[in-house]
């Protein structure tokens, strides 16, 4: 099951930033998504903990580690921001280039991005995020099932994403783009409330 679609119309984020602030919508290309409810308990946890580890993984790092909700702009040349066509939402992100971080939020590709599956963003977030990720080219997209314990991670080679790596929630997994980094799964596991 996918986001319902707003309308049938094509929109930019100078349309968004004018929509009620109570009402959570992304834009991928000009077709406005509308957004779940607030998340689950498992899935903020599960968001959640994984930032902080990454967080405290990178203390002496220029990257910056950030969390939904968050613009982040993924234009396709050097358009003006009110005129960017795709506006998403990831759960978490890291970005490691300054000059991509606005007061706004983010413009431009992150390096790594964490979606959290749930049932209601399952198809948004496994067919029409990963189109645009990959578009844009985020180095490392990670979907983490929390009630299946799966992990999906696609990494991008310059020019698309390969075929993707399967895990379980078990052990560890290295983020490829942030050498020395790595989530350990059993602390995310032990707080999920269907553990």
């Amino acid at each position: 099951m996918g986001y319902p679609l707003r309308d049938h119309r094509r929109y930019t984020y100078g349309d968004y930033r004018q929509w009620p602030e109570d009402e959570r919508y992304e834009l991928i290309d000009g077709a406005a998504y509308l957004m779940a409810p607030a998340p689950s308990v498992d899935h903020q946890t599960l968001a959640f903990e994984v930032a902080r580890q990454i967080r405290n993984a990178l203390e002496d790092e220029r990257c910056r580690v950030l969390l939904a909700p968050l613009d982040v702009l993924l234009p396709r040349n050097e358009e003006a921001d009110d005129t960017v066509d795709t506006v998403v939402q990831p759960d978490v992100l890291v970005i490691c280039a300054p000059e991509k971080v606005t007061r706004q939020g983010i413009r431009g590709a992150p390096d790594w991005i964490l979606e959290v599956i749930s049932p209601s963003s399952a198809s948004h977030d496994q067919v029409v995020k990963l189109a645009a990720y990959e578009r844009a080219g985020v180095r490392e997209y990670w979907l983490a099932h929390p009630i299946d314990r799966v992990l999906t991670i696609y990494r991008h080679d310059g020019q698309a994403y390969g075929r993707p790596e399967v895990l379980e929630l078990a052990g560890e997994t290295a983020l490829t783009v942030l050498p020395g980094v790595v989530v350990h799964w059993k602390p995310v596991i032990e707080q999920l409330l269907g553990a």
